[in-house]
């Protein structure tokens, strides 16, 4: 499976960003999705996900209520719309595929462990 994560750039504080991650090789349909993100210096860390059917959604605390997760299955794609951007989401931000077909659960989603599959990252920049 090969993840294509595109839509990076820079943007204004307070500005919005949507980022696409194209999915080849597999479909897409029956797994999971996540966006994780490493900033300057810092470990990755979870974003947000979303589960196969696309019913279910998680966020990280910082993100919640400015990010949204979605997926068309239809073309194989998951984005990450970014609302209200802080210089502090100022990172390289990923796409993942989780390696647990068909599940729903919140257990894991969070963890990088439970992805198997990861795209190159598309750099995100937020000017103060």
């Amino acid at each position: 499976v090969q993840l294509q994560a595109s839509g990076g750039g820079l943007v204004q504080a307070g500005g919005y960003l949507r980022l696409s991650c194209a999915v080849s090789r597999r479909t897409v349909s029956g797994y999971g999705m996540g966006w994780f993100r490493q900033a300057p210096g810092k470990e990755r860390e979870f974003v947000a996900a979303i589960d196969w059917s696309g019913r279910r959604t998680y966020y990280a605390d910082s993100v919640k209520g400015r990010f949204t997760i979605s997926r068309d299955n239809a073309k194989n794609t998951v984005y990450l719309q970014m609302n209200s951007l802080k210089p502090e989401d100022t990172a390289v931000y990923y796409c993942a595929a989780d390696a647990r077909p068909y599940y729903s659960g919140s257990n894991g989603v969070s963890s990088e462990s439970q992805y198997d599959s990861w795209g190159q990252g598309t750099q995100v920049t937020v000017s103060s």
